[in-house]
Order: C-alpha cells, then sequence, then structure tokens
C-alpha cells in the first residue's frame, strides 16, 4: 500500500513559498498490532500550522523537516488489527497533509453520531468551533447581553463566535476585510467593520461609531491593528479572549506591541490568551450544545474547498490572503 505525503524542506522565514512543501510517496508496512489504515477524505489545514514551520517549540513540537506532516483529517478504516475499530469506520485524527495513513488505534477517535457531513468535524463541530466555543464561554466568561467585538469574524472561528455571542443578545461586531465576508456578516445581524486600508486610529474610530458604549468581551484573532482599535473601545472590566496573531505569523523581524496597553489597566480589563488543547475535555459539552444547532441548519457555517492532495499546500498559503470563507479544507 502506497502512501502520498508532504513534507517541507526548510524552515521558512517570511510568508512560506509553494516550493516549500514536497510531495513524497512511500510503502507502508504491515500493519502492527493496534494500528489502523486510515483512507482519508478530508484534510484541515489552519493558521496554527504556521507556527509549526518555525522551528521553535511553542506550546507544540516544531514540524520535522523531510517528514509527514501533521494536521487533522477524517477518513475510512480500511483495515484495523485494533479491536476498537473496524473496516468501514469512520474516524479523526492528526495524521493529515497524506492520503493515508497508519496510525496507532490510541491516536484515532470515531466521529460523533450527529447528522452532519463528516467534514463538519474539521471545522464548525471540529477543533474551530470548538476554540470559538471555549474562548467566549471559558476564556472570556461571556454573559447574556455582552457586547461582544471578534476580530477575522469571516474565518473558520470568528465565523462561529459571532454567531454563539448573537444569541446573548447583546450588540456584537465582527472585523473582516472581503465584501463577501462583509455581506455575510451583516446578513446575520452582525454590524460589520471593515479593516481594509484604515490605520489603527481609523479601525477605533469605526468600532466606536459601531458600538459607542464599548465591547465587554474582545475575541481575538488578529493582533496588530485590530487589538490596538479594540483597547481603545473597551468597557470597564472588559474580558479579552486570545485566541491568535495571524497578522504575526509572517513577519519576519519582531513586531511592536500596541502603542495602547494602557488601556487593560485603564478599563481594568482582563486579557488572557489560550489554546483549546488544554480545554479538549469539555469537547463533549461544547457537542452537546452546538451539534444540534448544526444539526438543525440553525448555525450557518462555510467551508472553502480545494480538490486533491496536490492542493494542500495552496490551500494553507490561502489562508494568509484572506481567501477562505469560514473553513478551509481539502478533498480527496
Amino acid at each position: 500500500m502506497q502512501s502520498r505525503y508532504f513534507t517541507i524542506n526548510d524552515y521558512p522565514k517570511g510568508t512560506p513559498s509553494r516550493d516549500l512543501f514536497e510531495l513524497h510517496s512511500r510503502e507502508l508496512p504491515p500493519l502492527g498490532d493496534g494500528e489502523v489504515r486510515i483512507r482519508n477524505t478530508w484534510l484541515s489545514v489552519d493558521p496554527y500550522m504556521r507556527g509549526r514551520m518555525s522551528g521553535v517549540t511553542t506550546y507544540i513540537d516544531p514540524f520535522e523537516l523531510n517528514a509527514p506532516l501533521e494536521g487533522a483529517a477524517v477518513g475510512e478504516v480500511t483495515a484495523s488489527r485494533d479491536a476498537r475499530f473496524a473496516e468501514g469506520d469512520k474516524v479523526r485524527h492528526m495524521g493529515g497533509w497524506r492520503d493515508i495513513a497508519q496510525l496507532p488505534g490510541d491516536m484515532l477517535e470515531p466521529l460523533p453520531g450527529i447528522e452532519v457531513p463528516e467534514q463538519a468535524y474539521l471545522g464548525v463541530l471540529g477543533m474551530p468551533g470548538m476554540t470559538a466555543w471555549t474562548g467566549l464561554n471559558r476564556i472570556a466568561e461571556m454573559r447574556d447581553g455582552d457586547n461582544v467585538l471578534v476580530s477575522a469574524a469571516g474565518g473558520a472561528v470568528g465565523s462561529l463566535a459571532v454567531q454563539l455571542a448573537k444569541a446573548k443578545g447583546g450588540k456584537v461586531v465582527g472585523i473582516a476585510g472581503a465584501a463577501d465576508k462583509l455581506e455575510w456578516l451583516e446578513q446575520h445581524g452582525i454590524t460589520a467593520v471593515n479593516y481594509r486600508g484604515r490605520s489603527a486610529d481609523e479601525l477605533s474610530q469605526a468600532l466606536k461609531e459601531a458600538c459607542p458604549e464599548g465591547f465587554d468581551v474582545y475575541y481575538e484573532n488578529v493582533g496588530g491593528d485590530c487589538l490596538e482599535a479594540a483597547l481603545n473601545n473597551l468597557k470597564v472590566g472588559a474580558r479579552i479572549a486570545v485566541c491568535g496573531m495571524i497578522a504575526r505569523y509572517n513577519a519576519e523581524a519582531p513586531q511592536p506591541g500596541p502603542s495602547n496597553l494602557a488601556m487593560i489597566l485603564i478599563r481594568r480589563a482582563k486579557m488572557q490568551g489560550f489554546i483549546v488543547f488544554d480545554h479538549w475535555d469539555e469537547y463533549s459539552r461544547f457537542l452537546d450544545e452546538v451539534g444540534p444547532q448544526v444539526a438543525k441548519g440553525e448555525i450557518d457555517y462555510q467551508e472553502t474547498v480545494e480538490s486533491g492532495l496536490e492542493s494542500a499546500p495552496d490551500a494553507f498559503l490561502k489562508l494568509f490572503e484572506g481567501a477562505n470563507h469560514g473553513k478551509m479544507l481539502v478533498k480527496l
């Protein structure tokens, strides 16, 4: 059995180039005791993977050069020597960036039984959805009636965060750039603010006009000018959940912090970063709450789909151009 997979050949500085990625093929060994072979059907590419291409250990080890890349995937079991999994089972795992994965059974989880398309478990009911729910509910402690600001509000995490916040009854504002993302936000009752072509001061003024009373919660996905503008518009006692800082991911030199960091003191705000995997023991609670809403069509989620294993690097690089609407996926 042949497996095709991607590697990287260097740790890039700045925005990665397409030739960083190399497609390889190898013969898989016979299954060992406790191993499972999976034919992947959907792959996830996510912004956090850029950090794993830095060669530096952060909250997760970096990718190894010239070794198969890793990422979330769903697929179908084709052979198993683990009694927990049988041929035909649908599973989720971290053996992405390849068409055939062979992994220990302990690294697999069966797909939950909610009636949704299987790729939803990589997006709205997977890590991005769980990230949105965790940041709002566990980190920012969102309450009924809170005014909530979300950056990157048209992405996989932000687009669910704004909908969860909207259900709490307060004013919800989403920051986005592309015209279709801004339109999608407005269609869902979210006040949309365009960041493109605006300085931090100009964005700050736009946020003030969108929500003059200020924000109780800021869900941070971007950093940079978005963070600076948000700090100027906090209410006293605001809570900031820091999910990501995508504006910094491809920076070639250290970036300055916001010039108005003192607003955290002035507004007596709390700011906390979080990694969703630290909260994964609450995944079943998230599924119980959000899963039925997704199954009933009460939550609108978008997907951007690229086709074929060969398209995985391009799908990943498009994340940093803002080309994805909702979750970026690769269909095999």
